[in-house]
């Protein structure tokens, strides 16, 4: 006969399905009432946190969206990037030429220039 375990619990890493658990615990909880085996616990109350299980799913649900909308004005963010980074760095390629005695110039466009010595790295 193979050896009992003493059987894990699972508990969700991730949030929703944590949510979804414990409101499945709370149900049970709230159906047991009185005689619930849950009212045993000393440091935690159903009571007090149960009910912060349905507005912690709609602001779950809310971060989700703002998330998808979030990737969404990335994504479009990314589209111009290429095209505005390349023309910063040209723009500081012919400010450069043109003023090539004094780079300094370039501060005036908001460019950094970083004029003290490379030391070569031992």
């Amino acid at each position: 006969m193979p050896a009992r375990t003493s059987g894990r619990i699972i508990i969700p890493n991730n949030p929703e399905e944590l949510l979804v658990l414990a409101q499945k615990v709370y149900d049970k909880h709230l159906a047991d009432g009185a005689a619930s085996p849950l009212n045993a616990m000393q440091d935690f109350n159903w009571a007090d946190d149960g009910p912060k299980i349905a507005p912690c799913k709609t602001n779950h649900q809310k971060a989700e969206e703002a998330a998808k909308k979030a990737e969404q004005h990335y994504r479009e963010r990314d589209k111009d990037l290429p095209a505005i980074k390349a023309i910063v760095q040209n723009s500081a390629a012919l400010l450069k030429s043109i003023n090539a005695k004094n780079p300094k110039v370039l501060g005036d466009y908001g460019f950094i220039v970083d004029d003290t010595k490379r030391t070569k790295k031992p």
